[in-house]
Parts: C-alpha cells; sequence; structure tokens
C-alpha cells in the first residue's frame, strides 16, 4: 500500500517522497488509518517496522486538520521516550516529516543543562518529545504547561516499564488535557503493558503485526560457545577473519566495554564506546561517525539497545548476552531493518546457558551454535556432574569430620 493513497495533506507527502518512502511497512498500514482518525491504538511491533511514521504522520495531518483557533504556538503533542539518544532520533525522524510544515519540534532529556530547552519552550514549541523526568523537571520549574496536549505517545512502553519510568509517565498523563488521543508502542508486550494500557487508552485498537516477542526475519542468528576469559581473543579473531565492518557491539558493563576499546586501540581498529559514563557530546559524536563510517565498531551497553536507526547495519555482536530475554530482540533489532539482511552474534559463556534458553523460548526457534576450533568449552553437562559429585564429597567428608569428633569428645 502506498502512501499516496492515504490522502495526506501535500506538504507531508513532500516530505515522505524526500525521505525517500513510497510503500507503507505493515504496522503503517495498519496504525495510521485509525490513529488519523482519532482512535487510540496499542501497537506491538518489532524494532525497525517504521514505527515513528506510524505515529507521527497521522499526529501531524490531524494537527494540520485542526489548526488553534488563536494561532499560538504551544505544546499540542507529546511523545514520551525512555533514553535521550531515542528522543533524539525521534526528533530528527519527525523533524525530517514535518520539514515542510509550521511545526516546531523541542526534544527534552538529561545530561544537558537546563537553560536552552528552557528557553526553546518559552519561545513556543508545538511538539514536545521528551523522556519523563526531565520533562517532569521543567513542569516543576514553570518551563511548560502541558494542559493543551490532544495526542500523546508512548513509545517503547516495554523499556519504560523496565527502566521503573511509568509512574512518571502517570504523573505526565495528568497534566494533559482529559480528552486526549493516546498512541501507545512496544516491540514487546508483557502483562505490565497490557495493564498500562488498560489504565491508559479509551476504547482502543489493537495492533500485532509480527508474532508476540519475535524477531525479524531478516536477522539471521548464530552463537559462538566461548569460555568467559576467552571472549576478547575470539572478537579480535573473527574480526580480523571475517572482515566485518560497521559492527555494534554490545557488552553487560561498563567496564568490560571500556576493557575491549582498549584492546582494540592496541590493535589499531577504529572504535568508539557509548556507555552512561559518557558525556553526551562524546556519545553523540560516537554515534556520528559511526553512522557515517569513520569509524568500524562502537561498543555500547544497554542504553543504546533503543533508538539506534543506523542505516545499513550488517552486524550486531553480543559480546554478552542481556540479563533479559526481551533484551536480545531489542539489541539485535539493530540490524536486518527494512528488509535488509543482517546477522546477530552472540559469544556464550557456560553461564550464560540458562538465559539461552529463556531466549530460544521467547523467539520460537532454536540459535545456531558455531563451534571454534581452538575455543572449546568443556562439555556443560559434565561439569554440572562435576559440580554435583564434589558437593556430595563435600557433604560427605563434612559428616565423617563430626562423628570423628563427636568420638573424641
Amino acid at each position: 500500500m502506498k502512501f499516496s493513497s492515504l490522502d495526506l495533506a501535500p506538504p507531508l507527502l513532500q516530505a515522505i517522497e524526500a525521505c525517500g518512502y513510497s510503500e507503507m511497512t505493515p504496522v503503517q498500514e495498519k496504525a495510521i488509518i485509525p490513529a488519523r482518525r482519532g482512535r487510540d491504538v496499542l501497537a506491538n511491533a518489532q524494532t525497525g517496522t517504521g514505527k515513528t511514521a506510524a505515529f507521527a504522520l497521522p499526529i501531524l495531518q490531524q494537527m494540520l486538520d485542526k489548526p488553534l483557533a488563536d494561532g499560538a504556538r504551544r505544546p499540542r503533542a507529546l511523545i514520551l521516550t525512555p533514553t535521550r539518544e531515542l528522543a533524539e532520533q525521534l526528533a530528527h525522524t519527525i523533524g525530517a516529516y514535518a520539514q515542510f510544515l509550521p511545526f516546531t519540534i523541542t526534544a527534552l532529556y538529561g545530561g544537558v543543562k537546563m537553560g536552552g530547552q528552557a528557553n526553546k519552550l518559552k519561545a513556543g514549541t508545538d511538539i514536545i518529545i521528551s523522556t519523563p523526568g526531565r520533562l517532569l523537571e521543567h513542569i516543576a520549574l514553570g518551563n511548560v504547561n502541558l494542559a493543551g496536549v490532544e495526542f500523546t505517545v508512548l513509545d517503547e512502553a516495554d523499556r519504560m516499564l523496565d527502566m521503573g519510568f511509568i509512574a512518571d509517565v502517570q504523573k505526565l498523563m495528568q497534566h494533559t488535557a482529559k480528552k486526549r488521543q493516546t498512541l501507545l508502542f512496544s516491540a514487546t508486550t508483557s502483562a505490565g503493558v497490557n495493564e498500562l494500557a488498560h489504565k491508559l487508552l479509551k476504547n482502543h485498537v489493537d495492533i500485532r503485526v509480527t508474532k508476540v516477542n519475535t524477531t525479524a526475519d531478516t536477522v539471521d542468528h548464530v552463537m559462538y560457545p566461548v569460555e568467559e576469559a576467552r571472549k576478547l581473543e575470539l572478537f579480535i579473531e573473527l574480526l580480523d577473519e571475517q572482515n566485518w565492518f560497521q559492527v555494534l557491539v554490545f557488552t553487560s558493563t561498563k567496564e568490560q566495554a571500556d576493557q575491549l576499546m582498549r584492546v582494540l586501540k592496541v590493535n589499531k581498529v577504529d572504535a568508539a564506546v557509548c556507555h552512561a559514563d559518557k558525556t553526551q557530546g562524546s556519545r553523540r559524536r560516537a554515534l556520528a561517525d559511526f553512522k557515517s563510517s569513520k569509524i568500524q565498531v562502537l561498543i555500547a551497553t544497554e542504553v543504546a539497545a533503543r533508538g539506534l536507526d543506523i542505516q545499513g547495519l550488517d552486524y550486531v555482536v553480543n559480546y554478552n548476552l542481556p540479563y533479559l530475554a526481551e533484551d536480545y530482540v531489542h539489541r539485535i533489532g539493530r540490524t536486518g531493518r527494512a528488509g535488509n539482511k543482517g546477522h546477530a552474534i552472540s559469544f556464550v559463556s557456560r553461564e550464560e546457558e540458562r538465559i539461552v534458553d529463556s531466549i530460544e523460548r521467547m523467539i520460537g526457534a532454536k540459535v545456531k551454535r558455531i563451534y571454534r576450533e581452538g575455543f572449546e568449552v568443556g562439555n556443560r553437562d559434565q561439569l554440572l556432574k562435576n559440580i554435583a559429585k564434589k558437593g556430595r564429597a563435600n557433604r560427605t567428608n563434612k559428616a565423617t569430620r563430626t562423628r570423628i569428633n563427636r568420638n573424641k569428645g
């Protein structure tokens, strides 16, 4: 189905064409029409499926259809998102859709000074894209009034639940107009997401475009069993041998990210790190350099798992598996986007086998194992038997010592 069939305003169609889009994705086909009609929407769709256009285009069209009578500039649409990176990405993407429209978009997030954001709010803005905590700060300081907000979007709602933002989200919703349209988008589904939808949505349309908690068909998954201590060595070997370029690597901790960065430097690999200890400017530069192919490897912790829209990204490497199976879906959703082929490579130690079971249950498929010569991992079943055997021996020895001591007494 083509965007031209939607009868959108000419400036919107012009922007869509300028962005290089003509055919709608499944989530856009299902969400745009009811959203444009003012219906609340709960949409469950994996990352990289065009969710931003699915909620932004109907909101922009409705704002054009119903301009403010007094011609004032005040917030009419509020888009809440869990991370700074995603707020910036949304501002860039929605800005492209609105490039021929008379609307101002303001992104609010922590890690930068309040003053510049406050000045933009006081000058007047039509659309606010914000992380929950920073927006509450601006409200407390009297920098913004949300009473006129007619359209609200919760993007990555499942992630906001995971990060504990839902109480803040509910507070913010109380500041918006009672008669508002709410669109809730989530990459995964859960009891928490459904409960949130029940609280915030009215007579909503339920949209699912993929199997629940699945991954894109365009992503090829493989796992390398490897001892934790040898993951660095394996990564360097594969990087050199397979000539990977533009590789996004996820680690579980900042320390692991920094350690990998040091090793890559020694091996003269152009790389950058993106984690919470880095300044916002540093993270922005790292992402920009990665997108422009100035660096080969971007190392990131979970903070970068959502909202990174990198065209043509071929490889995502899980240096460590995430603690939650759902986050595996989000991480590997950085590749295989927009119908392109992508590769998800995971390094799995014996200690991570349990999360592998959870991931495979969630995605409904077995992940192919590649056993690398020279990096063999000891037999897991035998290891568990040895641990159990050792435990029984320790208990027997302890009981023997106890009897001896009693006899001595």
